[in-house]
């Protein structure tokens, strides 16, 4: 008899969009297995009306959706990585990560406009603390506003007339098949990204295995992971939730190496911290953790006491 493979997922376009690419990976190594979706309303689409930094963070979006893993309606997760916090349940884990879609911010405009070329003054919609402290590092002068739904909600809001423009991951609207919609892709000297942008994580229990193996052999990228580690290490040793404007991006280096640059700062842009190191990518865990006491010795304690 065909064994059936559970995956839990948000309702949303992009978390179905997520959700169906590993189901046909799933698909394609065992034939024999049928996969399912369970799709799950968490408390993070559930409030649309006020900013995640006041109502629990990202979290928000994973909690209802480990607890059908811990309760066994589900055999595996999938999420946007970036919206994973440092710490899991108890008895959960990440069994793979993917390859990484385009990491960067973009920047979506009724015209072809950037940044530095927005009029003075306008209205750029986002969610993010941390892209709204580096948008307003870079211009001061705009008028940044909460921008809470699904990502062809937003594009809606832009289009309606609500922004002058927003920025989005340039991750899910090309997932979507929205990235004509990009007037811009924001370099890594306006604003790095999330940690762990542009990487879908799968979740697991702990002892399941079979289940573990299969999701491995399916998707799981080691030199992504490597990456993800080192990003996740600085999110965890700073103490980051959405109320903290801070990021770290790993890069390829040359020599098979890898860069590492992260950043903290004031939500209204007026103080930002930068760091940078490099090491081998065996030294991962080690470099997040370093990555982090370099901003904490610059002051970023102080900072992140502010935005607590």
């Amino acid at each position: 008899m065909t064994e059936k493979l559970v995956i839990a997922t948000r309702g949303s376009a992009l978390a179905l969009w997520q959700a169906n690419h590993v189901k046909a990976r799933l698909e394609a190594i065992a034939p024999d297995r049928s996969v399912e979706l369970l799709v799950i309303k968490t408390s993070g689409d559930q409030i649309q009306d006020v900013p995640l930094s006041q109502v629990g963070g990202k979290g928000l979006f994973v909690k209802e959706i480990e607890q059908a893993l811990l309760e066994g309606k589900a055999d595996l997760a999938v999420h946007s990585m970036k919206d994973v916090p440092p710490d899991l349940a108890d008895g959960l884990s990440i069994a793979a990560v993917s390859a990484r879609e385009t990491p960067w911010d973009a920047l979506c405009a009724r015209s072809p406009v950037t940044i530095d070329t927005l009029p003075h003054g306008a209205t750029v919609g986002t969610s993010s603390m941390r892209r709204q402290c580096q948008l307003l590092a870079r211009r001061p002068d705009l008028e940044i506003a909460m921008l809470r739904g699904n990502v062809p909600t937003r594009i809606a809001k832009l289009d309606a007339g609500a922004f002058d423009a927003i920025v989005l991951a340039a991750a899910g609207l090309h997932r979507l098949g929205l990235g004509d919609r990009i007037t811009q892709i924001l370099p890594l000297e306006i604003s790095i990204p999330a940690v762990a942008q542009g990487v879908l994580a799968i979740e697991t229990r702990d002892g399941d295995a079979i289940v573990r193996k299969l999701v491995v052999a399916a998707l799981h990228d080691a030199h992504v992971a490597a990456s993800v580690t080192a990003e996740r290490a600085f999110l965890a040793r700073m103490g980051g939730s959405c109320t903290t404007p801070l990021a770290a991006h790993a890069l390829d280096r040359d020599d098979g190496g890898m860069r590492l640059v992260g950043m903290v700062g004031l939500p209204d842009g007026t103080k930002i911290l930068h760091a940078e190191l490099g090491g081998a990518r065996d030294q991962a865990q080690l470099m997040g953790q370093k990555l982090a006491e370099d901003l904490i010795g610059q002051g970023a304690e102080a900072i992140l006491a502010a935005t607590r």
